[in-house]
């Protein structure tokens, strides 16, 4: 993983505070909750924390690949969101088209490349078009790969999953012997990205809310109090440097000297 020197700057401009020789983790993934929280306080409507909640989107996009992070994991709207009211899911569709026709150009110019995961099929059409558009025009990038999960449920992968398996199996491509966790990451919508090393939530939960079940094994999880529309390079920064103290052994004993 690439190393972030302290003689090095962010995207502000600064060299982050204990960020000495830093390894970052190759792969960061956020629940990007209390957006909706962050606007009650203040008395405004929920839409508008989700409003201010881009702000940070962009901030932290471009912190993490100053800081060499391979591959950011942003959870945008999950399967059950639909709940929500009707207003609020509305107001969401038009932030999400707002973002993917303001932002694709930036995205090629820093060389990220975006994509989608989760199930497209129950997003608006022209929604649709737009991931799709977003796709291929940023296809090219190679510093980092912005993921994001919009209409996304972990299980409802796993189970899409088990059934396309149950197919090849029917089909007689594969047999029961055959089917090991490579072949169940390959049906994945994630497959071909690295499993998470680290998930971060924002708003003080501690749940994963149905994201990343399969693929968050190993994962580090670090929860922050901060509401999203509050979280910035330097919230960032420091979950990195959190990253760092931890001990990851994926169920081995640590070696001594």
């Amino acid at each position: 993983m690439l190393g972030f020197n302290s003689k090095e700057k962010a995207a502000d401009g600064t060299v982050p505070e204990g960020a000495d020789d830093l390894k970052p983790p190759q792969h960061v993934a956020i629940i990007m909750d209390g957006n909706g929280r962050w606007a009650t306080k203040r008395g405004l409507p929920r839409i508008a924390g989700h409003k201010r909640g881009l702000n940070s989107v962009r901030k932290v996009t471009r912190e993490a690949k100053a800081l060499g992070i391979r591959y950011l994991t942003l959870f945008a709207f999950s399967t059950e969101n639909w709940l929500r009211p009707r207003e609020e899911v509305h107001g969401l569709m038009d932030l999400f088209r707002f973002y993917m026709r303001r932002e694709c150009k930036v995205l090629v110019s820093e060389g990220v490349r975006i994509k989608f995961i989760g199930d497209p099929s129950e997003m608006p059409e022209d929604i649709q078009k737009l991931m799709v558009e977003a796709e291929e025009l940023t296809a090219k990038g190679e510093v980092m790969t912005l993921v994001v999960a919009l209409n996304y449920g972990a299980r409802a992968e796993i189970v899409r999953a088990a059934a396309r398996i149950s197919e090849r199996v029917a089909a007689g491509e594969l047999t029961g012997n055959d089917i090991t966790e490579e072949t169940i990451s390959a049906e994945l919508t994630t497959s071909g990205i690295p499993d998470p090393d680290l998930i971060l939530r924002t708003s003080g939960e501690q749940r994963l809310s149905n994201f990343l079940l399969w693929q968050a094994a190993y994962t580090e999880f670090l929860f922050v109090d901060k509401h999203w529309p509050d979280f910035d390079q330097t919230s960032l920064r420091q979950a990195v440097i959190a990253y760092n103290t931890r001990d990851r052994r994926f169920g081995a004993v640590r070696k001594t000297a």
